[in-house]
């Protein structure tokens, strides 16, 4: 066996961003093949609740396409002929309509064994009252069952509870898809067949260990390279067939181990990843972007110590609620806690924080064209700097100085 070739930082780092879109030309007009190129970079886009900017699936598409029209992931999405879908691929998450069949064997898993948010072991009686209901009426959220659930409760004995339950087991056993989101954003279940193309459906169901090699080689292609821990995160796989699938496909030619300066653990290249000479990028990053969603790997890629502080306690927050990471080029320089204040129209930045050793004056211009480009996209009037953080003030300057504005 043949020593594993030896791989830089900086080729790291400039291979995984080039795998995960960053080195793609911009389309002269954003349309539909924009938004399948940048999906098909990804793998998937993870889908989060929180709304304090924009929700988390719009965000990774605006940082690799600027500012684009959400319909177009809504359209493909939610309108036949779909081109995706959502399911439990990462976390919640939108992926494309033909990975249905890869995943056939986690469905298979959470039928057969159920799961902590209900299932037909269980309570068989809800499962199966829920899913002739749905077949009966067709696309319904949860909400939509509870007066059906008040109606027949002697018979079907659920409560709210207990169909959220079912309906996301469901979900999950592959017995149930998800339609859309409303405007509430509660998922709105349907049956596969009146969401998924026939020709999804009818596809073959490949075995277990066929679908690990799949899904280890889509995260090969989205991650560009990466350590056997990160392969198996992308789509959160179970360790055993994550390592079996890697053994497998370095001896079909698919991977090949390197190693990368500074990495404590060996490293597998997708055979088809680029390194370009240079990556020229920037972008606002979501928290749930998968250049960044696995902490270790982004701190290991680009020295970048990054934790959500959602659920901490304000007065122990670091750097804040909503912190974006700010992409320059090759290089992580800044982090901005962001806030549409829509009703006044502002984007407000909380907080803004350089990396250490950053030119504080180029990264604050580069930042507020990227801010101004987040405000103009998602409808708001202006940019707000609260005076929190290092670069704070060179970014209240950047933001009102009319060269900084896209």
């Amino acid at each position: 066996m043949s020593r594993p070739q030896e791989m830089s930082a900086a080729a790291a780092r400039r291979t995984v961003l080039a795998a995960q879109g960053f080195a793609d030309r911009p389309h002269r007009r954003t349309t539909a093949r924009s938004l399948d190129r940048a999906v098909s970079r990804t793998g998937v886009l993870q889908i989060d609740s929180v709304n304090v900017l924009q929700r988390a699936h719009y965000l990774p598409l605006f940082s690799r396409l600027g500012p684009y029209d959400t319909q177009l992931l809504h359209r493909a999405a939610e309108r036949s002929p779909r081109r995706l879908v959502e399911y439990w691929a990462h976390v919640a998450a939108y992926m494309p309509v033909e990975l249905w069949p890869t995943m056939q064997h986690r469905m298979r898993h959470y039928r057969d064994n159920g799961h902590a948010w209900g299932g037909r072991a269980g309570r068989p009686d809800v499962a199966d009252a829920l899913l002739a209901e749905v077949t009966r009426r067709g696309a319904v959220t949860a909400r939509d069952l509870d007066p059906a659930t008040e109606r027949s409760r002697e018979n079907w004995g659920w409560n709210w509870s207990e169909t959220k339950f079912a309906l996301e087991y469901l979900f999950l056993a592959g017995e149930l898809a998800v339609a859309r989101r409303n405007g509430a954003f509660e998922r709105v279940y349907d049956l596969p067949e009146r969401v998924l193309p026939m020709a999804v459906l009818d596809a073959p169901e490949p075995d277990p260990a066929e679908a690990a090699r799949e899904l280890v080689r889509r995260a090969a292609a989205s991650t560009g390279v990466a350590t056997l821990a990160s392969l198996r995160d992308y789509y959160r796989m179970d360790l055993a067939p994550t390592r079996t699938a890697v053994a497998e496909l370095v001896e079909d030619g698919t991977l090949e181990e390197v190693r990368v300066e500074g990495w404590a653990r060996p490293a597998y290249r997708h055979v088809a990843a680029t390194t370009p000479r240079e990556i020229r990028a920037a972008a606002l990053l979501s928290p749930f972007d998968p250049l960044v969603w696995e902490r270790a790997r982004t701190e290991e890629l680009f020295g970048f110590r990054y934790r959500i502080e959602i659920y901490v306690p304000a007065h122990k927050r670091v750097h804040g609620y909503y912190v974006l990471p700010c992409l320059l080029d090759e290089a992580i320089v800044a982090r901005v806690d962001l806030k549409a204040d829509r009703p006044s129209g502002r984007l407000l930045v909380r907080a803004a924080w350089a990396e250490p050793g950053r030119p504080v004056e180029a990264v604050a211009a580069a930042l507020a064209k990227q801010l101004w480009a987040v405000a103009g996209w998602t409808s708001l009037d202006t940019v707000e700097i609260e005076p929190r953080g290092d670069l704070a003030p060179a970014l209240a300057s950047a933001v009102r100085d009319p060269a900084g504005v896209v």
